[in-house]
């Protein structure tokens, strides 16, 4: 059974006018990287809840969570509200299987993401985890404007640390230099994202999905035409998922 923490919010940082970051302060508990609480809210038409990625790593001060309110949504417009000192709840324990530990072994970890699906890959790379385990890693961002390319700053600073780390914005509604245009199962398919990279898809690929279910659902299909397949824990494989919706 979850229990419920009260919560109150540090921070709200609004990347646009429909993408902000939601920095909470609970009482300690432990997760592992890649995992999701839920938020709650008492509203006017009674208590909403929630699923979302932690985006800070375990052991961090704060959770943070990373959001697009939608508008007819029954928590997100709240959330987006929200300033510091407010009052929330957040479940616990933390669930999902979207972690480093349920993926197989590999030369190269590809983590791509769409949208808010980026906040588990931050969560992870904020551990020693995917350093030790992998020779190469590829942080694959897919927005529709250049202005949603979250947490920017915390990543070329990832790179910096990092030398194994490679960083690929995928913009598909206006140009921009140093990002691609286009869908990523289509990048995939075109081999562009692998030349963007320096690297190849193959057997000693791992790679992590997590945002749009269209975006899941044509990769994984494109990845298939590769001979990379879905990862089960009955039939382990090199592609592991996660839908945000």
């Amino acid at each position: 059974m979850a229990q419920w923490l009260s919560a109150k919010v540090v921070e709200n940082h609004q990347w646009n006018p429909t993408l902000f970051s939601l920095r909470v302060e609970t009482p300690p508990f432990d997760f592992v990287a890649g995992q999701f609480v839920r938020l709650a809210l008492e509203g006017p038409q009674g208590r909403a809840q929630r699923a979302y990625s932690l985006v800070n790593s375990p052991g961090s001060p704060y959770l943070d969570f990373l959001v697009t309110p939608v508008p007819q949504g029954k928590l997100s417009p709240q959330l987006h509200l929200l300033k510091a000192g407010d009052s929330l709840e957040v479940s616990q324990p933390a669930s999902g299987f979207f972690v480093l530990d349920e993926v197989p072994d590999g030369k190269s970890l590809w983590l791509l993401a769409t949208g808010t699906g980026l906040g588990p890959y931050l969560s992870m790379l904020g551990t020693e985890v995917p350093w030790r385990r992998f020779e190469r890693i590829h942080l694959v961002h897919g927005v529709r404007w250049q202005q949603d390319l979250a947490y920017k700053d915390q990543i070329e600073a990832l790179v910096h640390q990092h030398p194994q780390l490679r960083y690929q914005p995928v913009i598909t509604r206006e140009a921009v230099p140093g990002a691609l245009g286009g869908r990523l199962p289509a990048l995939i398919a075109s081999g562009e994202l692998e030349a963007a990279l320096g690297d190849q898809l193959n057997i000693e690929s791992q790679l992590m999905l997590c945002g749009n279910p269209d975006m899941i659902r044509d990769s994984l299909a494109t990845l298939a035409q590769k001979g990379l397949n879905k990862n089960l824990r009955r039939q382990p494989g090199h592609v592991t998922v996660e839908q945000y919706w």
